[in-house]
């Protein structure tokens, strides 16, 4: 099958992915659409790990403010070079992950940032209301997993489902992006603020 131009750009419009990545993507699945789209996400994850190693030392610091006034975010946003930090894309990044912060208030960044004290005390309260709902012995570490599961993807920025595209993690807009980019994207470290806090 041909790949005419307007098959590329149908693909790069709906993926951010680059013209030649998306030529090689419509080959590769004989014009198939929804399968280029699927290639290009397994290659962008498997070109995200290479790069996560990479040392992210240039970037952004974003500040948003909430309409109202009452919630701000100041968050640092890495990359490896500057000539991505000076982006238009980099920014609006930037500022779709501060405006993220400032809606779902996420406690920490990764859930290796929660302490082993929290940790223990979420579990005993997820195995103590278990039981005293009367689930089998039997289930109620794999119910205690669940719901830690559950409590990660909220507490954690990194797990949290993106405000903009609930189909997608935070984790996954950053993945997308270490491949748009070409580079390591890292949220290095982000302060919310709130009136009364």
């Amino acid at each position: 099958m041909e790949i005419s131009t307007s098959m590329i750009k149908e693909l790069r419009e709906a993926t951010s992915a680059g013209v030649l990545d998306c030529r090689e993507a419509l080959e590769a699945t004989s014009g198939d659409f929804e399968e280029a789209v699927a290639y290009l996400r397994e290659k962008g994850m498997s070109e995200a790990a290479k790069k996560s190693d990479k040392t992210a030392s240039e970037g952004i610091v974003e500040a948003y403010i909430h309409h109202g006034s009452q919630v701000g975010v100041i968050l640092e946003l890495n990359c490896e070079t500057d000539f991505v930090a000076r982006t238009d894309d980099f920014k609006l990044l930037a500022h779709n992950l501060a405006l993220h912060i400032a809606f779902a208030a996420p406690e920490y960044l990764t859930r290796g940032d929660v302490p082993e004290a929290v940790v223990e005390a979420e579990k005993e309260i997820y195995r103590n209301r278990a039981l005293e709902e009367g689930k089998p012995a039997d289930i109620v570490e794999r119910i205690v997993k669940g719901r830690m599961e559950k409590f990660f993807e909220q507490s954690c920025l990194i797990e949290q489902p993106f405000i903009k595209n609930e189909d997608k993690t935070i984790g996954d807009l950053l993945n997308e992006s270490i491949t748009a980019f070409g580079e390591n994207v890292i949220v290095s470290r982000y302060n919310r603020y709130a009136v009364g806090e």
